[in-house]
């Protein structure tokens, strides 16, 4: 998949999921590390946004999931606070997982894109 490609199919999913029109404004390398270990490494992509009366950007990339990570996950996190920075988005999407992902054991998690 080529790189417009890719950008287009981050625009259509936060339009599916936030309701909102997309314009890519650049790419942004991140790396999460905690106690000492790299957690998330990529590149976030960054959007303006219009269509919501609080958030101007949008945050969006995808990575492997799933078993064996064949599967592929694709995250778009608007920029409302805390949220103002590509790093600050991978922490919450890292934050929210976590919750998920505890919460799962005691009822099914929803499908995500």
């Amino acid at each position: 998949m080529g790189r417009n490609e890719y950008i287009q199919r981050l625009q259509m999913v936060i339009h599916h999921l936030h309701k909102v029109d997309s314009r890519h404004i650049e790419s942004v390398p991140v790396e999460e590390v905690y106690q000492g270990q790299v957690i998330w490494r990529g590149i976030v992509e960054v959007f303006s946004v219009t269509g919501n009366p609080k958030a101007t950007r949008c945050y969006a990339w995808s990575h492997r999931d799933g078993k064996d990570d064949e599967g592929e996950r694709m995250v778009a996190v608007l920029g409302l606070p805390p949220v103002d920075s590509a790093q600050k988005a991978v922490q919450v999407a890292i934050a929210s997982d976590v919750r998920s992902k505890t919460a799962s054991t005691k009822r099914p998690r929803p499908k995500m894109l």
